[in-house]
């Protein structure tokens, strides 16, 4: 019996989409771009540096901050769904 994740076949889409010469193309730019929110958020609020001492302090807080940042883009994105920018 093979089993297969449920969502194998995005998998392969979006491998088969970076292994093309496009994919490889913007591929190259990955290392370079960061996204948005994240960059404003390092910047802005002071992220640059450790707020508590303790490597999982530091972690769980980091997943906070994450958590709450997508959930920011989330609710811009579905703000502007529709809208003609």
């Amino acid at each position: 019996m093979v089993r297969r994740h449920i969502h194998e076949e995005w998998n392969e889409i979006f491998r088969k989409n970076r292994l093309s010469k496009e994919g490889k193309e913007l591929y190259k730019f990955r290392k370079e771009k960061v996204e948005r929110s994240f960059a404003d958020s390092k910047n802005n609020h002071g992220y640059r540096y450790a707020m508590y001492s303790g490597l999982e302090k530091n972690q769980n807080y980091t997943w906070l901050i994450c958590a709450a940042q997508n959930m920011k883009n989330i609710l811009i994105k579905n703000d502007n769904v529709g809208k003609k920018i």
